[in-house]
């Protein structure tokens, strides 16, 4: 929600809107609707203009509950928008300065809900928002719009076209043993291999016999057979550890030298994650434990990655690890809102075979808990916050986990200022003269860098100490100052910590 005490200081951006509206309803409003639903949401505002310096100012709209009732019939004309998000709650009329104003907020769209389009064709009525506005979509966004949109998952899809020789048996085998491990005495045990594949939902039946589903091509097909369904497959792991080199070790699915699937990519990676790891062991019964929560969480991280990726996305799933850091990314946006994400409790999964298949060997989580299980072990070891974020054109979606401690710098410690320091006192011709350190230049430049901040943080959602002091030129010590003061002032939040902290809007 945006402080209307401090409008002036807020930007049109990804997330606001301004629409001056003193000539009646303003038309261009839905493709701002269709685009802020399909994005992040947003807030747009009638009765405020944007003055030459980019700041925002009210002004006297003469009938708002007009421009309110147009809205409300308008939106639910199906042969003007295709959907309704919106609730009563969302449409208000606001007073600021002493005139009115109508504020529109706009969630982001449920993905059954998705594409939010105007008109009558989603190919030619679909919208987005990025910092420079509202873009059409390109046919490319909006089928993947839809495909999220169905209720079924998108790897139960049966390859009527595909034979069983797609798939790599020794994947399956391997996949096989580890169920017995996991599960002993499985019912599934004595089945030969079609019809585990069958239980497992890897196959399914036609007319004329079994074939595979996405999942099963998936897990356990040939790379090279896999990318006769899924054009852009592709699996990408890569150590960067020494900055002289482009990599150090590197995994592709399409090397042609192992099966390239994903049953065997999660292996084969899983086990360079975790090497050099300087994770504490833990002591159970006298025992040592090697499989601690941080072992669970960088698994949790692995399979998240890969049952949540759209496969028929671009660019492929990307892992790379660092000194410092391992990310995990995927073509496809997060299903549920990310603070959702992070709470838990929420299961909205793309590839729900995919996910049964891990389950069954003791990999991944299916209640919504994976993504907190993440957070709550970084915390514990008090590593920097995780941070997940995610991106349009190309849709991705990027998990990155810390796995060094800052190190204590003491140019960071905090310094104590002691209130008789905040005035220095001087003689001049036997007068006292007190130099104020907030003296009038010097809150004007400020003033001047808060709006800069304020103005970046509304493109950008977040932004780091670094990123935000090259945008000002200035050193990461002022840049904290600066920050801090407008922490107290609630208008910017700090999320996550050390190394790894972001700064936001108060939204």
């Amino acid at each position: 929600m945006i402080d209307f005490a401090n409008l002036e200081k807020y930007r049109e951006n990804n997330r606001i809107e301004a629409k001056k509206a003193l000539g009646g309803f303003p038309q261009s409003v839905w493709e701002t609707y269709s685009a802020f639903a399909n994005t992040m949401g947003g807030i747009i505002l009638f009765g405020v203009e944007e003055h030459a310096d980019k700041s925002l100012h009210v002004v006297d709209l003469p009938d708002p509950e007009k421009l309110v009732k147009e809205f409300w019939d308008t939106v639910n004309n199906r042969k003007k928008v295709n959907v309704n998000i919106l609730t009563s709650h969302d449409v208000t009329v606001e007073t600021v300065e002493g005139k009115r104003i109508v504020v529109i907020t706009v969630p982001r769209a449920r993905r059954n809900d998705k594409p939010v389009y105007i008109g009558e064709n989603p190919l030619s009525g679909t919208y987005r928002r990025n910092g420079e506005g509202d873009y059409k979509c390109t046919e490319e966004e909006v089928r993947t719009m839809f495909r999220d949109a169905s209720a079924q998952s998108q790897d139960s899809k049966l390859l009527e076209k595909m034979p069983m020789d797609v798939f790599d048996f020794e994947s399956v085998h391997k996949y096989r043993n580890r169920m017995a491990s996991a599960r002993p005495g499985h019912v599934w045990e004595e089945l030969d291999d079609e019809n585990f594949l069958y239980k497992l939902g890897a196959v399914g039946r036609s007319d004329d016999g079994l074939h595979p589903t996405a999942a099963g091509l998936l897990m356990f097909g040939f790379e090279y057979e896999i990318v006769k369904e899924f054009p852009n497959y592709f699996l990408d792991y890569r150590e960067e550890l020494d900055e002289t080199t482009r990599w150090t070790d590197r995994i592709v699915s399409s090397s042609g030298d192992w099966s390239g699937n994903v049953f065997d990519f999660y292996f084969r990676v899983y086990n360079k994650l975790t090497l050099n790891i300087k994770i504490p062991f833990q002591i159970e019964n006298g025992a040592r434990i090697d499989d601690t929560p941080v072992h669970t969480a960088l698994r949790e991280a692995l399979a998240n990655c890969l049952v949540n990726a759209d496969y028929y996305g671009r660019q492929g799933i990307v892992i790379v690890k660092t000194k410092t850091n391992i990310s995990f990314s995927n073509p496809g946006n997060f299903r549920l809102d990310i603070e959702e994400a992070k709470s838990g409790g929420v299961s909205d999964p793309r590839n729900s075979s995919l996910i049964k298949m891990f389950n069954l060997i003791s990999i991944g989580e299916r209640a919504g808990s994976g993504i907190p299980s993440i957070y709550a072990a970084w915390h514990k070891l008090k590593l920097p916050t995780p941070t997940l974020t995610e991106q349009f054109e190309p849709e991705r979606s990027t998990l990155t986990l810390s796995i060094e401690k800052p190190a204590i710098n003491n140019g960071d410690k905090k310094v104590a200022i002691n209130s008789d320091d905040k005035k220095a006192t001087i003689k001049s011709d036997d007068k006292k003269a007190t130099i104020k350190s907030d003296d009038k230049k010097e809150r004007v430049k400020t003033s001047i860098q808060k709006r800069e901040i304020i103005r970046y943080l509304t493109d950008h959602v977040s932004a780091t100490t670094s990123e935000l002091a090259e945008l000002l030129e200035i050193k990461p010590t002022r840049l904290k100052t600066i920050i801090y003061e407008m922490i107290a002032d609630g208008i910017v939040v700090a999320e996550g910590s050390n190394r790894n902290r972001r700064y936001r809007l108060k939204s």
